[in-house]
């Protein structure tokens, strides 16, 4: 950076000392977070909701059987059929994916439901015409918080994702879904609803038996993993074996809510007071995908309004100053630009924002780029790192996925690091060996773990130990 002028320089020089998480701060964080994590499961409760699945245990990898998997995403609605072979952790799928309307997340509550078996009776009817079927178990993945009492009920707390419809947050979706499908007559039966970050840790464990945890880093950031029923005390009324495991779904972007620990900066707290829910997911908004660009952004806005440091002097950046305008992607594209003068990404702000940079100012970029998105993996280790201390896992796998976690350069990487650190790992001896606790590119946890958690479902009410489990009218 020679040629950078001083101003400039001193700059990258406060946003370094601004969003660089040094190894301290790393456990200090991992420390509060195994507290909350604690705290989300006694009867007082805290941030964290740490809800409990009903998700009782990890497959074998025998299960056989076919089964359905409804995925409700935020863009699309997915429709999956998927085979349990008799051939140890192996599956068939076959799956169709529907667009969700935009005036479906805003609109009638009936509206929704409606659409949905819509396109599971088109799924059946395509793959299964004319066929007399029995009803096919379902497992639904819906990815918004939700408290479950039983495995096949779900009380949402509140939307995400875009979506606000009237009439469904504090209610139990189940009975509308199932209206929905009753009334056109297809032949499904509701077995369990899931969360996707369960899904995850299901679907890994299938093909892997070190899988221990499931992550999602994407739009959004979420955990799951397994904990005895004896050390939930918000559930020791229902006098469930202590050994018994149960997932929990953590819903941890509501880390830190109370700003004790997480290092905030005034771009993380503006993000904060002009987001739809100020106060909430604090540790969402520092590592999602969804707030990235726009923490990126801010700080671009603020240098060029700080008179003293000449960024972008003179250009209209109105396109820049629009909230949300850039988001994890554009950041990627940066850290992305393969040539030393950084033309594409000069490109890019040509393109995108209207604005000509200067070399300097491309540096300065980059090293914005570089700076956020290394914060957001480093903490993100965190989550992660608490999990396995609370639990005493010295080596497992954790299953991870997500946009920002498949697709963002070098999060899996700076994610290792920051793991190490907090871990206290010794050094590797070699390249080649391996980290005690790996994270990795999970499997398809909205679908095949979807299926698999409707399979263990009904292999635990074949086996008559389904009570307090599944919703008392369906337990037989």
């Amino acid at each position: 950076m020679a040629d950078v002028p001083k101003d400039l320089l001193q700059e990258i020089e406060r946003l370094e000392k601004l969003f660089t998480v040094d190894a301290t701060m790393l456990k200090k964080v991992t420390d509060h977070f195994i507290t909350e994590l604690d705290k989300g499961l006694s009867v007082e409760g805290g941030s964290i909701p740490m809800n409990p699945t009903w998700c009782m245990g990890f497959p074998t990898g025998d299960e056989t059987g076919t089964f359905l998997a409804l995925d409700m995403g935020g863009t699309n609605l997915r429709v999956c059929e998927i085979i349990l072979t008799d051939q140890k952790s192996e599956f068939d799928i076959i799956q169709s994916k529907y667009r969700m309307p935009e005036e479906l997340k805003t609109g009638d509550a009936d509206e929704l439901w409606e659409y949905i078996a819509d396109c599971l009776q088109q799924f059946v009817e395509t793959h299964h015409d004319g066929k007399e079927l029995d009803k096919l178990p379902l497992g639904f993945t819906f990815s918004y918080p939700a408290t479950q009492d039983y495995i096949d009920h779900g009380v949402l707390q509140r939307w995400t994702k875009g979506f606000d419809i009237a009439g469904v947050e504090g209610k139990n979706v189940v009975p509308m879904f199932e209206a929905a499908i009753a009334k056109r007559g297809v032949p499904i039966k509701l077995t369990a609803l899931i969360n996707d970050t369960t899904g995850t840790m299901i679907a890994s464990a299938y093909t892997d038996p070190k899988m221990k945890i499931g992550c999602i880093f994407g739009t959004g950031c979420n955990a799951a993993y397994m904990e005895d029923c004896g050390s939930i005390p918000k559930l020791a009324h229902m006098n469930l074996p202590k050994d018994m495991p149960m997932a929990i779904n953590c819903e941890w972007g509501a880390f830190d809510n109370e700003h004790k620990v997480l290092p905030r900066t005034q771009y993380d707290i503006i993000v904060d007071k002009d987001s739809p829910r100020p106060g909430q997911q604090a540790f969402e908004k520092m590592i999602a995908g969804l707030y990235l660009g726009e923490i990126f952004r801010l700080v671009l806005v603020d240098l060029h309004d700080n008179k003293e440091v000449h960024v972008f002097e003179g250009q209209n950046i109105d396109k820049l100053r629009k909230a949300y305008t850039l988001d994890s992607s554009f950041l990627s594209l940066v850290e992305e630009d393969p040539f030393e003068n950084l033309s594409e990404t000069g490109d890019l702000f040509s393109n995108r924002l209207s604005i000509t940079t200067t070399r300097p100012e491309l540096e300065l970029i980059r090293r914005l780029a570089e700076l956020i998105g290394t914060r957001a993996a480093r903490l993100s280790a965190c989550g992660v790192a608490a999990i396995a201390k609370k639990k005493g896992y010295k080596t497992c796998h954790v299953g991870a996925d997500g946009s920002v976690f498949n697709k963002y350069p070098h999060f899996k990487q700076r994610g290792a690091v920051a793991l190490r650190e907090i871990l206290d790992w010794p050094a590797k001896k070699s390249a080649k060996e391996e980290d005690p606790i790996e994270i990795l590119a999970a499997e398809d946890g909205s679908g095949v773990g979807a299926a698999l958690i409707a399979a263990l479902t009904l292999k635990r009410v074949k086996e008559g130990n389904m009570a307090g489990i599944l919703h008392p009218e369906n337990y037989k």
